[in-house]
Formats: C-alpha cells, structure tokens, sequence
C-alpha cells in the first residue's frame, strides 16, 4: 500500500484528507518540488529545500517543513524504494481562505511523496511551443502548483510527434522547456537563457553551470532567440528526474550526439552519486 507523509502523519493515499476549499486544490495556489532519489538518497535535497523556502518567502507565507531527510529516508523504506530510482514530491498547500488573499491559511498541508520513475531517457525531441511565457508574470520563476499551463503545451507537442516543448517569452526571447531547462551549445561554449527570461531556477540547470566551470567550458547566461537554435550545435535539457537529457532532434533538425552534452551528462551521473 502507498503511503505518504503530510503535517506530521502517515496516511494511505486512499485515506488522505483534502479540504475541498484548500487554494491550492481548487486554485492551483501552492509550491513544489520534485526530487530525484537514488538507492534511498534524495539528490541535492538542500538546494530543493531553499528554493522552496525562497518561494514560499515571495508568496509570505511562513511554513515550518519537516526534518526532510529523516522524512524522506522513512518515506522511501515505506514504500520499498531504497533501492533504484524514485521520484520524491515536497509540496505546500494554500490552504482555504479568501481567493483575494495570498495568506497561507491555518489548514494548509504540507504533502510528501514518493513514486518509482523509469530511468531517464537517452535523449529527447523538441519543438518550439506556439503560446509564449509571461516573463513579467508574478508567478515567474517560482515552482508553482499552477501547471496546468504547462502540460497544455507539452501534450500539444506530443500530439506532433515530439517529446518536449519549448517556451519563448513575450518579447520572443527563449525561455524554458515545459518541464525543464534548456541549454544550447555552439563553438564549444554553453548558452542558456537568464532568469530574466522568466525560466525556473532549476535546480539541475545551477549545478550544469556550475559543473561546465569546473570542466573549463565557458557558460554564458545570455538573451537567446529561435536563430540561436537553429545555428546551436548541440542542444540540451536538464531537469531534477532526468537530469542532463541531449537533444537529438529539433523540429526537423537532426543533431548527432554532442560532445560538451556528453561531458557535461557523465558529470552530473558522477555529481549525483
């Protein structure tokens, strides 16, 4: 039987209680994070764990959260996953309250689970999505529950034959993948897009940027356009589950696998482990 952890008890997943007024059921307020959990461990939980503490800051709400690696580590053996791959989702909850009010309410629930997840593909295709990212939301940058927005667009890139979509912003900057971060490669230097695009700060992305430094690969955090991908000889994703993921077709593109994308990919397989 699946179990999960929330305010504190264990509850059966058909036994967990939800408020039918909680905001972040009924109005997607809420943050999250998704981990990676090897052979028990959870990957990189302290950098998850401030980002969400940095979130729930933006929104003003103060969330006291569980001693996460005791959590995590009972939450994994309860679910027989200490060994393998497994997907942990932190999540806090709005609560009810006023739809006019951001104030987390008393009853808000803070979630923990923990799902198996296949292992991460070799690479992935990818199209550009038709409906731009508000950079100037306030919801930018911030791991929100709202992601309705998101699987939108990346089932209508499914629907087209791809496995990934990608966002451009609304002064036709590149952004961000549906459920991931994007990097480009071109004359053997790194380019992503800046966080003043509107992408998350993903966590993956951080430690790539900080992996290609100590590899001696120049990274440049830059304004990017379509053009950039088009001329790019080697393109990447990154994301929490999958991790550094190459692109191996871009529209109607085929890029061979690259080398940067292969250092860079046996880094983070070594950084996690």
């Amino acid at each position: 039987m699946t179990q999960l952890w929330s305010n504190g008890e264990w509850f059966d997943f058909q036994d967990f209680p939800v408020s039918p007024l909680d905001r972040g059921a009924i109005l997607g307020l809420g943050l999250f994070e998704t981990l990676l959990a090897l052979d028990g461990v959870p990957v990189f939980a302290d950098r998850h764990l401030a980002r969400l503490l940095e979130g729930c800051e933006r929104l003003g709400w103060s969330v006291p959260l569980p001693d996460f690696h005791e959590t995590a580590q009972e939450l994994l053996a309860r679910n027989n996953l200490t060994s393998g791959r497994a997907r942990i989702r932190l999540a806090v909850s709005g609560g009810s309250g006023a739809i006019d009010d951001l104030a987390s309410g008393k009853d808000r629930v803070v979630t923990m689970i923990a799902l198996p997840v296949d292992a991460a593909p070799a690479c992935l295709t990818v199209n550009v999505c038709p409906w731009p990212r508000n950079e100037n939301s306030p919801l930018a940058g911030l791991k929100c529950a709202s992601y309705a927005e998101n699987f939108f667009a990346l089932d209508h890139a499914r629907r087209l034959g791809f496995d990934e979509t990608l966002f451009l912003n609304t002064a036709g900057r590149l952004c961000e993948a549906a459920t991931a971060n994007l990097f480009l490669v071109k004359d053997g230097a790194l380019l992503t897009p800046p966080l003043a695009s509107g992408c998350l700060p993903g966590i993956t992305r951080g430690v790539v940027i900080e992996l290609a430094a100590r590899h001696g690969i120049s990274c440049e955090e830059r304004d990017l356009t379509p053009a950039d991908l088009h001329a790019a000889d080697e393109l990447f994703v990154t994301s929490s589950i999958r991790g550094l993921t190459g692109v191996s077709r871009f529209e109607n593109r085929i890029l061979p696998p690259g080398r940067i994308t292969r250092i860079l990919r046996e880094a983070w397989d070594a950084a996690i482990r």
